[in-house]
């Protein structure tokens, strides 16, 4: 079992940034693949970002893309998500998500083993 808790969201204004961590307890980190999904209210779950469990590879949603990074530290057990150029539509709650390094990186909910609670990230106009 690998539990997962994200940290640093907020309110922020339009254009303005955010950084998100996400940390996991288990020793056996750098064998996930990590991704970051986001639910706004009213809305299904999206994918935002992914990274390969040696971090050689990044994948994001067209709607990021060049705005917002993921990196990892298997070091440290975590994973980032640094947020830039924040708009409205960016508010939703954040999800870590963890998917074992075997499979391709996927930006399907159901292919992921482990969520974290999420945190809220708010962008006021």
């Amino acid at each position: 079992q690998v539990q997962l808790v994200e940290s640093g969201g907020g309110l922020v204004q339009t254009g303005g940034s955010l950084g998100l961590s996400c940390g996991a307890s288990t020793r056996t980190f750098r064998t996930y693949n990590m991704a970051w999904f986001r639910q706004a209210p009213g809305k299904e779950r999206e994918f935002v970002a992914a990274i390969r469990w040696n971090g050689g590879r990044t994948y994001y949603a067209d709607s990021v893309k060049g705005r917002f990074f993921i990196s990892r530290d298997n070091g440290k057990n975590t994973v980032y998500l640094q947020m830039n150029g924040l708009k409205p539509e960016d508010t939703a709650v954040y999800s870590c998500a963890a998917e074992w390094a075997s499979r391709e990186v996927s930006d399907k909910v159901s292919s992921y083993d482990y969520w974290g609670q999420g945190t809220q990230v708010i962008v006021s106009s």
